[in-house]
């Protein structure tokens, strides 16, 4: 069972202050907060790709490069790479340079991306959604299968036997799908045998079950051995000393966060009854002391069968010191006790 963070590198205004921290300060914790979680033994650290002002990530390859050299076992990888606005060549160069800086510890998560800026700032139609997609995956995949390329689509130019580099220290380098929950999405990533992470930042996670037995399914009848698939979930979370600071802290950036997003997209006001209620053993906030979080993560592993579990964290913005202990707490308190759990139960089964 893999434990790790990830984040959107977010630079909202802070909510006692109003003060808005600069995207450059942000970069700069950000590569702290993955040093951190190196040191105290987490195993994969994420930083996903957005295009708009409070997000300060618009090129993770970058970040994690530059916590790379000063990183020695976590694994680093995009959480997501918005695939369908990016081209295929220069996102598989960019990461098999972080394979390389960093002695064969990158990821790439491939996504469609729940935000669209990207595509009219990189002049893509929103018309071309998910063909975009498909085709930049299948060059994806062949980029990481084949050192000299033959490629032929519509969307960008042709590839006529032309090689790509650097090569990666992995072979091959790993690409995960990121999915939102549609069995659409799913069944792709099991047809291809690729590893999968599930967005689960509402509901019921237990409601996700059944879209990991469908990825299995397809993956098995693709001919794939399911028992190599990796599958990942992304929550959003936070861990403190009790369940009560661990609330207190989280509530109010999470609420500006999931407000802004929610008069963009037609959701209703977030307040902290609906907090409250998705800290539950059956709700989607991962947010408490490290035994509420970790008997949350537990159930999820059981119930889903998730393998790694990414807590996003902080949501908005939060004072970074706050979001350093986070990390530490989860991995010197949380991950032992998911570890330890996890394999006691499996050696039951």
């Amino acid at each position: 069972m893999e434990i790790g963070i990830s984040t959107f590198v977010e630079t909202t205004p802070d909510t006692k202050t109003g003060q808005t921290i600069s995207h450059a300060e942000r970069i700069r914790e950000v590569v702290e907060e993955i040093v951190l979680a190196d040191e105290v033994g987490l195993d994969v650290f994420g930083v996903g790709e957005h295009h708009r002002k409070d997000y300060a990530a618009s090129s993770p390859a970058v970040i994690l490069a530059a916590a790379a050299s000063r990183t020695k076992r976590i694994r680093l990888t995009s959480a997501v790479t918005v695939l369908s606005s990016a081209d295929p060549v220069r996102v598989f160069q960019d990461f098999a340079t972080l394979d390389g800086i960093s002695e064969g510890r990158a990821e790439i998560m491939a996504g469609r991306g729940s935000f669209i800026e990207s595509f009219p700032l990189f002049g893509y139609d929103l018309q071309d959604y998910n063909e975009l997609f498909d085709e930049k995956l299948d060059l994806l995949l062949k980029l990481q299968s084949e050192e000299i390329v033959n490629w032929t689509g519509k969307h960008r130019p042709s590839i006529p036997n032309r090689g790509v580099y650097p090569r990666p220290v992995q072979t091959p380098l790993p690409i995960w799908i990121g999915s939102g929950g549609t069995p659409q999405s799913v069944v792709r990533a099991g047809q291809l045998g690729l590893p999968l992470v599930l967005a689960i930042i509402g509901g019921r996670p237990l409601q996700f079950a059944p879209l990991v037995k469908l990825y299995k399914q397809a993956a098995a009848r693709a001919g794939h051995d399911v028992s190599k698939l990796p599958i990942a979930s992304h929550s959003h979370g936070f861990v403190a000393e009790t369940d009560v600071v661990a609330g207190d802290k989280f509530f109010p950036s999470t609420q500006y966060a999931m407000n802004v997003i929610g008069r963009e997209r037609g959701w209703g006001h977030y307040d902290r009854a609906a907090f409250d209620a998705a800290r539950s053993l059956e709700g989607a906030l991962y947010v408490g002391d490290s035994d509420t979080v970790a008997e949350k993560i537990i159930h999820l592993r059981k119930n889903v069968g998730i393998t790694r579990f990414l807590l996003h964290t902080p949501l908005g913005s939060m004072p970074h010191e706050d979001v350093l202990n986070a990390i530490r707490l989860l991995g010197t308190e949380v991950a032992p006790k998911v570890r330890e759990q996890v394999a006691e139960w499996e050696a039951e089964l």
